[in-house]
């Protein structure tokens, strides 16, 4: 306090009415209550409603200026005086994954709080996304989500899983929009770049109220880059990165304008990478990528609106693992011939050059995503309204004949129309209101291609719905209901033989030389979900949170149509169309805390499904597994009842006199049964449920260091230590599944922050993760099942992030 008066003291002294002006903006938009101030000195202000702030009568001299806000980092940098009026440029603060419970989520209905919604609810911030190192988007969200998992089928191939549920379980949104790319597939991943995502939210439980069918596991929600600096000037960042186990290099660009009311980004980003390896396989053949990325937005902002239209391009070619061996070496081999001159133990083994190289394998797939959708919130006196129309088209390829490369195996082609439109009543009391209709009309057509797994078909699905909070002092409650109904149907399916190449086709009408592949079929879905669930803020640091959620599933395209092989996944499937809807109904408890010192969440959560779906192998009379001529394995969709159960616990230390430091644990446990009375006590013949991860428990360990370089402002060494349990509770009834061994994986990097110029800093990630090499095998690894191929081993990366 002393030296706190001097130097106001001399300052008065020496004043020249020298006055420092800036603007301050906040990640992801918006607007908090945040001081501005000069360390060490009284002087201090408060920024006003649009970001300015200024200190005025400020003697010449070195400072160090401090911004802080509730939610945010708190942002620090050295400033200097010397005339008589100095201008700071532009400060951006990050938010605090430390102060989740301050942070604003915009995923569900209205703006709103976590601490004040009953639903378990993630948001992870632009800086994890940036300092995690990984190989796709839903792998990096992974690090900073517990109960978040993946199904891999190798590095740039994730499917997401929430609490021991996936594919069409789990709703992908991207800007709102419904993600519809044949996500029933295992074999490609979310037709999203990883360096286009801005921050991203995680909904656990069921979400079907808002978003209708496929949400019934929860929402994995996906935002990109919006300007939010209304100064005239280009801003964005560029990112890049090279990892060295399978030597990918990635590069990728955002640009940011806002003017007025007129905003525009534009994103562009490209990513390559070899074969990864790991201390067992070598270098695993065919898990090389390609991955191009493009999209442009064009909008208007106003106090009362916001306008905004985006189109985005993806394109990936991604190679197709089938970890075929030769039988003596064990090194792994590429096919050469079609169907009966196809003899997997007489393949030739793969070489060195065609192991180590970023040139792909005739045999691959390619995925092609567009999108194009417009947005539109208008605020109407004190309520408001959202309006949103979306078209996609996913086509699909997947080359699987080396004598005919150019010919693809499969080649559909998904054209979907989205629609929604919600509004958001006023306010009433303690009341808030909201009410809408959304829904999609989708249509699928096979083309050129030699196999088909699925039929041509059309899809028409709408739903509406009503929500509502309720709140009073400390105590919340929101719920709503939804009704959805959903129609599928398809017209006769031929298929004949070619007789110029052997291959089949399909046919345009029946014949003596034609056979029904998929016969017609039209039916309509109907489902009701509902939820309630309340928060009650114990203290201003602790809150208490229950929910109970009905929510309601239709059975996709192949679990009700599906006959023949996908080349991709190396599985002929084989649908059900007498299946009904999945209904789920989850009760949730959960406990946050907020402390300066420290935070933790616990929550627990119960979920039983009537109509559970689930694949299951096919044996023959002699109990052998049903396998084409190239080792294809047969499954067949099946229906019974199911539960899930398990929690989640998360734990942060953050010391508020121990600046920079943070120790961060998770730990995440699932049980999944099949309540089938046939199953009763079968244990692994039957009554655990397919794709359950094991135990998780994990630790993070940093500290910021702050360093008196005015190139490098400070350094952040992290600790990592990943565990994963055994999983023994598997759905082993004939082979579906084998037991997994537990590992532990060590990581460890640093951040570096680079001040390269006067109001910019980059971000400088060094990263090893699996620093020991560790041999390893996900239980949710469909690698393990395709030659028993191992996990990654140690991975090198480097990675920079550079704003300006």
């Amino acid at each position: 306090m002393l030296a706190a008066f001097f130097t106001f003291i001399i300052l008065m002294i020496n004043a020249q009415n020298a006055e420092i002006t800036g603007k301050v903006v906040f990640e992801n938009g918006g607007y908090t209550t945040t001081e501005v101030m000069l360390k060490d000195t009284p002087m201090k202000t408060m920024i006003d409603k649009n970001g300015y702030y200024t200190i005025k009568n400020v003697a010449s001299g070195t400072y160090r200026l401090i911004v802080t806000a509730k939610g945010y980092q708190e942002f620090e940098q050295e400033i200097r005086i010397s005339n008589k009026n100095k201008g700071v440029p532009t400060i951006l603060l990050n938010r605090d994954s430390n102060k989740i419970d301050e942070i604003a989520i915009t995923g569900v209905s209205k703006e709103t709080l976590i601490k004040e919604n009953p639903v378990a609810i993630l948001s992870i911030s632009s800086r994890q996304i940036e300092r995690n190192v990984a190989t796709n988007i839903i792998s990096s969200l992974v690090k900073s989500a517990p109960g978040l998992s993946v199904v891999e089928t190798g590095p740039n191939i994730s499917k997401p899983f929430i609490r021991g549920l996936g594919y069409n379980r789990v709703l992908t949104l991207y800007d709102g929009i419904r993600q519809e790319g044949q996500q029933w597939g295992d074999e490609h991943g979310i037709e999203v770049a990883p360096y286009i995502v801005e921050r991203a939210e995680v909904i656990k439980g069921p979400a079907s109220l808002m978003f209708g069918s496929d949400a019934v596991a929860g929402v994995v929600s996906l935002f990109p880059y919006l300007p939010s600096q209304n100064d005239g000037a280009v801003h964005g960042k560029i990112t890049s990165e090279y990892q060295g186990n399978n030597d990918l290099i990635g590069n990728g660009m955002q640009l940011g304008f806002k003017k007025n009311s007129f905003i525009a980004s534009l994103n562009a980003s490209y990513r390559m990478a070899k074969n990864y390896k790991n201390p067992i396989d070598g270098r695993v053949y065919n898990t090389n990528f390609e991955e191009k990325n493009f999209s442009v937005l064009l909008g208007r902002k106003t106090h009362t609106s916001l306008s905004k239209i985006n189109f985005t391009l993806y394109d990936n070619l991604q190679g197709i693992p089938d970890g075929s061996r030769d039988p003596d070496s064990g090194k792994f081999t590429y096919q050469i011939g079609e169907g009966d001159d196809d003899v997997i133990g007489k393949r030739p083994v793969v070489s060195e050059r065609m192991l180590n190289s970023y040139t792909l394998s005739p045999l691959h797939q390619r995925i092609q995503h567009y999108r194009l959708y417009a947005q539109h919130n208008q605020q109407i006196g004190n309520g408001d309204l959202d309006v949103q129309l979306a078209l996609q088209q996913n086509i699909r390829r997947e080359y699987n004949h080396p004598t005919v490369p150019s010919q693809p195996g499969m080649y559909v082609r998904l054209n979907t129309l989205n629609y929604g439109v919600r509004y958001n009543f006023p306010k009433l009391s303690s009341f808030e209101i909201s009410a809408g209709v959304n829904g999609m009309v989708q249509n699928n057509t096979n083309k050129s291609a030699t196999d088909f797994p699925i039929p041509d078909y059309h899809l028409n699905e709408g739903g509406i719905y009503t929500y509502a909070k309720w709140k009073y002092n400390r105590f919340n409650i929101s719920g709503g209901v939804r009704y959805d109904i959903r129609n599928i149907r398809w017209d006769n399916f031929y298929i004949q033989t070619n007789p110029v190449t052997g291959f089949e086709e399909q046919a345009g009408q029946p014949s003596a030389d034609t056979r029904l592949g998929f016969a017609s079929y039209n039916k309509t879905f109907k489902g009701f979900s509902a939820s309630i669930g309340s928060t009650f803020q114990l203290t201003k640091q602790i809150s208490l949170k229950a929910n109970i959620g009905r929510s309601y599933r239709a059975p996709n395209i192949t679990e009700i149509g599906s006959n023949g092989l996908d080349p991709g996944a190396h599985i002929v499937y084989k649908g059900n169309r007498d299946f009904s809807p999945e209904f789920s109904l989850q009760e949730d408890l959960g406990i946050s805390t907020r402390f300066k010192d420290f935070s933790a969440d616990v929550s627990w959560f119960n979920n039983n499904i009537q109509n559970y779906i689930y694949l299951s192998l096919l044996i023959d009379a002699q109990g052998n597994p049903l396998v084409d001529s190239q080792g294809n394995k047969t499954y067949q969709y099946q229906q019974a009842s199911a539960q899930l159960y398990g929690m989640e616990a998360w734990l942060s230390l953050h010391p508020e006199k121990w600046k920079g430091f943070n120790f961060e644990t998770s730990l995440s446990v699932i049980y999944g049964f099949n309540r089938d009375k046939v199953f009763e006590n079968k244990g692994t013949q039957g009554e655990y449920l397919p794709l359950i991860s094991p135990l998780k428990l994990s630790g993070n360990l940093s500290q910021r260091i702050s360093l008196p370089s005015k190139f490098i402002s400070s350094v952040t060494p992290t600790a990592e230590i990943e565990f994963s349990a055994a999983q023994n509770r598997y759905l082993g009834l004939n082979d579906t599944e084998t037991a997994t061994r537990d590992y532990t994986l060590f990581n460890i990097g640093a951040s570096l922050d680079l001040h390269y110029s006067e109001n910019h800093s980059a971000v400088l990630q060094l990263q090893v993760n699996n620093l020991f090499d560790r041999a390893y095998q996900s239980h949710l690894s469909r690698l393990k099942y395709l030659g028993n191929i191992y996990n990654m081993g140690r991975n090198v990366a480097i990675k920079l992030v550079v704003p300006f």
